[in-house]
C-alpha cells in the first residue's frame, strides 16, 4: 500500500504541473487500481486514474477467509456427516478427557473387524465390544483426542465408522511417544490382504491380521462368492479360541469348528468339537 501511495503522490504532482489539469481527487481518495501491465486504469471519459476501496477489498477478502473457516468446520469426515462428543473419567488429578466425533446416524460397522468403538450413551463411555445396542450407540467417526484436564494429551488418531484408521499414537503425561501405530479402516496397516480380483480389490478372499510383525487379530478366509469361509483368532501370533469352517451358503451354515486354547501360550493340541453336513445335521460332537 506504501508502494501505492508514494506512486500515486508522484502521478498527482505530474498531473498537477501539467496544463488544463483540475484536481478532482481529495486527501480520503484511495489509490488507482493497476492493470496487467502495472499501468494505472484510466477513466475513458477524464482520463484520470480511477481509484478502488481497500477497506471494501479487506473485508471482501476477509469473508472469503470466514467462508472457508466455516467450510473446515461443518463436522464432515470422509464425506460422513457428524456430531462432536464429549466424555470424561476419573477425578481430581486423574481426570481424563476424550473429544471425539460420532456419524449422526447409525450404520453398522464392518462385521469382520474385531475392535469397534462406539460412545454407550448409557453408560457415559466410549466401548470397543461388537455387542452393540444400536438405541444407545454412536458410532465414533473422525478425530480423536483423549487427554488430561490440563490439555495434555495421552492418545490421538482418526475413527473411520467405528474402526481405527491412519496413524494412531499414545504418550505419557509428559508427552513423550509410547506407541505409534498405523489402521486402515480397522486393519492393522501390515496386515496381509489378498483379493480374488486383485485389480479392483472388491472381492476379499483372505485377511491375515497382522500387528508388530505377529498375527494379532480376527482372521477371514472367504469363497469367491463373498461368503466366509473361515474365520477365527490369532493372540500373540497363536491360534485361540473356537474357529469355524463354512459352506458356501448364503445362510453361513457351519461346516466344522475346531477348538484352540484361549492362551496363546497353551500348548494343549486343538481339537474338532463339531461338524454338519451340507444339510445341516450334525454327524460328529465332542461330548
Amino acid at each position: 500500500m506504501t508502494r501505492l501511495l508514494l506512486v500515486f503522490s508522484t502521478l498527482i504532482f505530474i498531473y498537477s504541473a501539467s496544463p488544463g489539469y483540475a484536481q478532482t481527487s481529495s486527501p480520503e481518495q484511495e489509490p488507482a487500481p493497476l492493470d496487467t501491465a502495472g499501468q494505472f486504469i484510466l477513466d475513458p471519459t477524464t482520463k484520470v486514474p480511477l481509484t478502488i476501496n481497500l477497506e471494501a477489498e479487506e473485508e471482501e477478502e476477509e469473508k472469503e477467509v470466514e467462508k472457508k473457516e466455516k467450510k473446515r468446520k461443518k463436522n464432515v469426515f470422509y464425506d460422513e456427516k457428524t456430531r462432536k462428543g464429549y466424555a470424561e473419567s476419573g477425578y481430581g488429578q486423574g481426570t481424563v478427557i476424550e473429544l471425539f466425533h460420532y456419524l449422526k446416524e447409525y450404520e453398522d460397522p464392518n462385521p469382520y473387524v474385531r475392535d469397534i468403538y462406539w460412545y454407550d450413551t448409557n453408560r457415559k463411555q466410549i466401548r470397543s465390544t461388537r455387542n452393540i445396542k444400536e438405541d444407545k450407540a454412536q458410532i465414533l467417526h473422525g478425530p480423536y483426542k483423549k487427554m488430561t484436564d490440563e490439555g495434555e494429551i495421552l492418545e490421538e488418531g482418526i475413527f473411520y465408522k467405528g474402526t481405527k484408521h491412519g496413524r494412531w499414537t499414545r504418550y505419557n503425561k509428559n508427552y513423550i511417544l509410547l506407541d505409534k501405530e498405523k489402521y486402515s479402516k480397522g486393519w492393522p496397516r501390515d496386515s496381509e490382504i489378498t483379493y480374488y480380483d486383485e485389480e479392483k480389490r472388491t472381492k476379499l478372499k483372505e485377511v491375515i491380521p497382522i500387528e508388530y510383525g505377529a498375527k494379532e487379530g480376527y482372521y477371514y478366509y472367504f469363497h469367491e462368492s463373498g461368503q466366509v469361509a473361515v474365520e477365527g483368532e490369532y493372540q500373540q501370533g497363536n491360534k485361540v479360541g473356537l474357529w469355524t469352517e463354512y459352506y458356501d451358503f448364503k445362510n453361513r451354515l457351519p461346516k466344522k469348528q475346531i477348538k484352540y486354547p484361549e492362551d496363546p501360550f497353551d500348548e494343549t493340541p486343538p481339537y474338532t468339537t463339531k461338524e454338519w453336513t451340507p444339510e445341516g445335521k450334525v454327524v460328529y460332537e465332542k461330548k
